[in-house]
């Protein structure tokens, strides 16, 4: 069961802090003209097939508005039938009418990008392979985006700059220069300061757009090798020399992965695939808010 840390959650404070008073504004004038006593019961119902995200932030995003009781019928991660009910909202129509538009704007989105996620788990079933998430997420919307991709399966790559260590074709030319002959053996120096100073939880990780810049890479002290838009063919070759030149390093495969051609990816013996468009692609799936006034 994947449970929201106080990360997501201040994520999700700082949103709800542009999201309501953009949309309310002064007040809801056309709420406003319903009687003061009229109450709501609300159901959330999915619309279509899909992976149920953002069920774990419905209470918060309720208390944004004022006093409506949540009950939420579906786990985060789940997947549901086209008419499931998710959740249900109750409270004054005046309170919950209003936060309806904004509430539902969350569980689409999120849903949705679990919705994705999932698809790609699912395409490399029975594989050793993890599908990662990347930092091509929504701004400001980072840490509910990454959470969404876990509902969905898959796994989180680092989560900024601050991390880990990602050397890519920019970094080696900026820390090595031109025309070296092989600029990755260059990096030992930068690489043992960057070990040194990486939280416990980091990686480092290069990216190798060939065979022989993943034989230089092998022999350093990293983490994880990018291997940049290669072929399956090219990738089965990178897979045996890592086996038998460096076992304990991982291989992540990147660079226009889609949904048809992510298992062959996979059953090259990679270890991740990272996938951008698990977060900048994702479509918002159709779920509805149908209720009852009395």
């Amino acid at each position: 069961m994947i449970k929201a840390t106080q990360v997501e959650r201040d994520n999700l404070d700082a949103l709800l802090a542009i999201a309501v008073p953009e949309d309310v504004g002064t007040g809801d004038v056309t709420s406003g003209l319903l009687p003061e006593e009229s109450r709501l019961t609300a159901r959330f119902v999915a619309r279509e097939e899909m992976v149920f995200c953002g069920g774990e932030f419905l209470e918060q995003i309720a208390s944004a508005y004022g006093d409506i009781t949540t009950e939420v019928l579906v786990v985060d991660g789940t997947s549901v039938e086209k008419g499931q009910v998710l959740a249900t909202w109750e409270g004054l129509a005046r309170v919950a009418l209003p936060a309806e538009r904004v509430a539902l704007n969350f569980l689409q989105r999120l849903s949705g990008i679990a919705t994705l996620t999932r698809s790609y788990v699912r395409a490399i079933d029975g594989t050793r392979a993890t599908i990662v998430d990347t930092r091509k997420t929504t701004p400001g919307w980072r840490a509910l985006e990454k959470y969404a991709v876990r509902a969905g399966g898959g796994a989180n790559h680092r989560i900024g700059l601050y991390d880990a260590v990602l050397v890519k074709d920019n970094h080696l030319v900026a820390m090595v220069g031109e025309g070296v002959d092989d600029p990755i053996s260059a990096l030992s120096e930068p690489i043992a300061r960057a070990r040194a100073a990486l939280p416990e939880e980091g990686f480092i990780e290069i990216e190798v757009d060939t065979l022989e810049q993943l034989a230089s890479a092998l022999k350093m002290d990293v983490d994880i090798v990018l291997l940049d838009n290669m072929s399956p063919a090219t990738m089965l070759e990178a897979v045996a020399m890592r086996d038998r030149e460096s076992p304990n390093v991982q291989l992540e495969a990147s660079g226009g992965v889609t949904l048809a051609t992510v298992r062959g990816a996979a059953e090259t013996g990679v270890e991740r695939i990272a996938i951008g468009a698990l977060t900048h692609s994702a479509t918002a799936v159709d779920i509805g808010l149908d209720e009852d006034i009395r």
